[in-house]
């Protein structure tokens, strides 16, 4: 279930930067990943990696939808996570730290999310980013990416410019390379044992924006 107006004010309150309360109310109000990541995490135990964290929104979405999973967030912008622990203040189960995911994942056996990060990386990082997260990934879980795919349409070329955009105003420290594709997703994940499901995740937003599922199956009892 979606969080209600006043679930959003409340996380919106715990940012310490006006920039960061206006984000976040549009993000949360916005941005139909949280409420598709919710579905598919509702009912596990297994923790979560969220890789590309940000200032931690995904978490505090969980958590105000009652899912209450151990979360590790890493990203590489220090003051994104430095929002991240300010926000997190008080909640349990939940840490952040600053990093490059390309070299500096935690070890971990569950869920792994990576939210909108692939396109800054050339074609065989990614691979080998996608490889070292479903490594990670324990048998019933899953790893969920929400990705821009490379494309011809309206919607791939907005999406582009939106990235690039977010660079010029220095939201992200880094400007989009080249986004990946269903078959590259297919060809890596597979290969690591991982079921393959994409689909589209644009909801009212212009963004050539999809959800990849990847599940491992779970150890029979």
């Amino acid at each position: 279930m979606p969080l209600t107006p006043p679930d959003i004010e409340k996380v919106s309150a715990l940012c310490a930067r006006r920039w960061d309360r206006h984000y976040t109310r549009a993000k949360l109000k916005s941005d139909p990943v949280y409420a598709a990541i919710e579905e598919d995490l509702r009912g596990s135990t297994l923790p979560v990696l969220d890789i590309g964290c940000g200032i931690g929104l995904l978490t505090h979405w969980l958590r105000g939808c009652g899912i209450d999973l151990p979360t590790v967030g890493i990203d590489f912008d220090v003051r994104k996570i430095t929002a991240a622990l300010h926000m997190a203040q008080g909640m349990s189960g939940v840490s952040y730290a600053t990093g490059d995911a390309r070299r500096d994942l935690p070890e971990h056996q569950g869920h792994v999310v990576i939210l909108d990060v692939l396109q800054y990386f050339p074609a065989e990082e990614q691979d080998a980013l996608l490889r070292a997260a479903a490594q990670r990934v324990a048998p019933g879980g899953r790893l969920l990416i929400r990705s821009g795919m490379s494309g011809g349409s309206w919607r791939y070329d907005l999406t582009r410019a939106c990235d690039w955009l977010a660079r010029l105003t220095r939201w992200m420290k880094s400007s989009p390379v080249v986004y990946p594709n269903a078959a590259q997703f297919h060809r890596v994940l597979e290969a690591e044992g991982l079921s393959v499901v994409i689909k589209p995740l644009w909801g009212r937003t212009p963004f050539y924006n999809h959800l990849i599922r990847a599940e491992r199956p779970a150890v029979p009892a």
